[in-house]
């Protein structure tokens, strides 16, 4: 426990430590946001603004849950090297994309061949790690039954699927101030309790990997939570895809290894919720030449352009997040 705490607490303090300095640094290299001209208008006052400030999580979260590993190593099977990868790997398609952002001032950043490219091989690879790895296999829980399903190898195809989809749906996520820090937050509590419950039923070698998993998320979450100092509204920075990306690896990566996919849906609803307004939006547009659903997707611009504030928007998701993470903590209580 006192590993984890360490992870937590010292990620924090490093982001916080950092923030001025990198803050400074990007805005002498006018690493600054390029606003989306048919984005809402009130944006309009962020152009400008430093990107890649999700590197700071990275960077705290990667030295933290290197230093607070547990001491027994399982070699290219021990969950640290898998969460490395995939969070990693995502990282680098987000950082391609806000270098073009940030040196270029092409909005659109990667175009959508390359970013799907980059996603693909991390998809792929990320499945075909957890498939092999003699302590996840093929099979998935299904929550609150205590029921297994084994998807064979149609599991390296789906979860490939589920990891596209998870990460591009945190870079949809982030689009006010602070909201993707703190629903992550909250989301990645959630996975560092269900690693606790876990590890608490946890036996030798997969009890050590449970251990690394719950520092891991420790250290994402103090991370994180440092850099709400510089990110909460109005914000001095912003993640950027580098940190958006790299939060979704991390949040795909817990899933996956506790074998826990289907709760996503759930702890990381906001993240979802953001890909599934998209694709409703567009399919109706097209459907009906020229019609919407919302005034704007992803949903939180719908609300913001309906009259919320950004900041109730960001505690109202913070909270709903809060309330379902409450929830699949406690049946997963209540199944063990």
């Amino acid at each position: 426990m006192l590993r984890i705490i360490l992870s937590c607490c010292v990620a924090f303090g490093l982001v916080l430590v950092m923030g001025p300095k990198v803050i400074g640094f990007m805005h002498k290299l006018h690493f600054g946001q390029t606003i989306y001209e048919l984005g809402p208008q009130t944006h309009k006052s962020k152009q400008g603004t430093p990107i890649m400030g999700g590197l700071m999580i990275c960077c705290a979260a990667v030295v933290c849950s290197l230093v607070f590993h547990p001491a027994a190593w399982q070699g290219f099977w021990d969950f640290e090297v898998g969460l490395l990868m995939v969070s990693l790997l995502a990282m680098l398609v987000g950082f391609a994309d806000d270098w073009i952002k940030g040196v270029k001032k092409r909005h659109e950043g990667l175009k959508p061949l390359q970013k799907i490219a980059g996603q693909i091989v991390v998809g792929l690879g990320f499945a075909c790690y957890c498939y092999f790895n003699p302590q996840v296999g093929s099979s998935i829980r299904i929550p609150f039954t205590g029921l297994e399903w084994d998807l064979g190898w149609w599991y390296i195809p789906l979860m490939g699927l589920a990891i596209i989809f998870m990460v591009n749906s945190s870079n949809l996520l982030d689009g006010l101030d602070g909201l993707l820090s703190s629903t992550s937050v909250v989301g990645n509590t959630g996975w560092l309790a269900l690693a606790l419950i876990a590890l608490a039923a946890g036996e030798g070698a997969a009890k050590d990997n449970l251990l690394t998993l719950a520092v891991f998320a420790a250290a994402v979450v103090g991370g994180t939570l440092g850099f709400l100092r510089y990110n909460r509204f109005p914000a001095k920075i912003f993640q950027g895809d580098s940190g958006s990306m790299f939060i979704g690896g991390v949040t795909v990566g817990l899933a996956l290894l506790l074998r826990q996919p289907l709760l996503m849906l759930l702890l990381d609803a906001a993240m979802v919720v953001s890909s599934v307004s998209v694709i409703l939006q567009r399919g109706y547009f097209k459907l009906t030449h020229g019609k919407r659903i919302f005034k704007m997707s992803p949903l939180h611009h719908h609300f913001e352009l309906s009259g919320y504030p950004e900041t109730q928007v960001v505690s109202m998701y913070t909270v709903i997040t809060a309330m379902l993470t409450i929830v699949v903590v406690l049946g997963q209580i209540r199944m063990n």
